[in-house]
């Protein structure tokens, strides 16, 4: 019962943070030079009636603040309005926000099955060659840009045809097997997925080292090794518990960092995701589809910090105490 109320407590605490950045969101887009209606006029496929109701909807003929109160309404609702294309941004959502999830999870998976290993042996291995070379790779992940590497990979594979580029799936997805649609969508996310993997990886991986250094330096581990307990188990179970935990905290903001630097990383290999939604939709001055786009964000964001805490507080029991405590 503790981490319920501990959670829907976190979900009430969020409910500021939302509306704070849903007004600045919204007033900094309304009060740009620019038709929040523009790309609606524009397109002959649009009736006068779906114009019409938009403006009602938005309530554009009214004052600014009472507009903001009648997008939370119809945002609550989840009435989202439409695209510039005329289609209903909700759906928009319902196609893209999967694909950015599923791209998210695959590189937080590989970055943390791969990042801690090689942080934990390059502490265990410290000032040998091994992990001169793990530093002078992780150096090297974090100087590279992600936009520049992806180009490079794009290029990279233009040029070799080795992997498919543009898109979450094939023209002929619908006639493959069950197995050829996973081979299909494996092969798609091949090329984002090491990128932003091989971006994650390097401060993941340096992260780990520090905190397995600070932890097999501290007294209990030194008194650990007196009393005779075999190396195993001085590393594996005490100085790895300790050292993860801060690992975890950081689990929330690698989310966040994913969301956001995946945005040009998905423009750069067409993927489907969020990301280059919300870039297209500002290049196109979509006022519903950035709205809602950047809102749908905030809340995964949100989701991968809560998470994060859950995830800390069952992995700590002095985080629980301290919880616990401060009721």
């Amino acid at each position: 019962m503790g981490l319920i109320k501990y959670i829907f407590k976190r979900i009430v605490q969020t409910i500021p943070l939302l509306i704070v950045v849903s007004l600045i969101s919204f007033f900094i887009i309304r009060l740009a030079p620019v038709d929040p209606l523009a790309e609606l006029r524009m397109n002959p496929s649009i009736s006068e009636e779906t114009l019409q109701k938009e403006i009602k909807r938005l309530n554009l003929d009214k004052p600014i603040m009472i507009q903001y109160l009648s997008w939370a309404k119809s945002f609550i609702k989840l009435d989202l309005g439409y695209t510039s294309d005329g289609e209903k941004v909700i759906i928009k959502l319902k196609e893209r926000v999967p694909n950015t999830l599923l791209l998210a999870l695959m590189v937080l998976f590989m970055t943390w099955s791969v990042g801690v290993p090689l942080g934990i042996i390059a502490a265990i291995r410290k000032e040998t060659t091994l992990d001169r070379l793990l530093t002078v790779l992780s150096s090297v992940g974090m100087a590279i840009p992600s936009f520049f590497f992806a180009i490079l990979m794009l290029m990279l594979a233009v040029k070799t045809g080795w992997f498919p580029v543009g898109g979450l799936t094939s023209y002929n997805f619908n006639e493959l097997s069950f197995t050829g649609k996973i081979i299909d969508i494996s092969r798609h996310l091949i090329l984002p997925v090491f990128v932003l993997f091989t971006i994650s990886l390097s401060g993941l991986q340096r992260q780990m080292r520090a905190n397995m250094l600070e932890v097999l330096d501290s007294d209990y581990i030194k008194f650990a090794r007196a009393k005779g307990l075999s190396e195993f188990k001085v590393i594996f179970k005490h100085a790895l518990r300790n050292a993860v935990n801060p690992m975890i905290t950081l689990l929330g903001f690698e989310f966040a960092g994913l969301l956001s630097g995946a945005a040009l990383t998905e423009y750069v290999f067409q993927y489907p995701g969020l990301g280059r939604l919300i870039l297209e939709a500002v290049l196109k001055s979509d006022i519903n589809l950035v709205m809602a786009s950047l809102m749908i964000g905030t809340i995964m964001l949100i989701a991968g910090n809560l998470i994060a805490d859950i995830l800390l507080m069952l992995a700590d029991p002095r985080t629980r105490r301290s919880q616990e405590s401060a009721k």
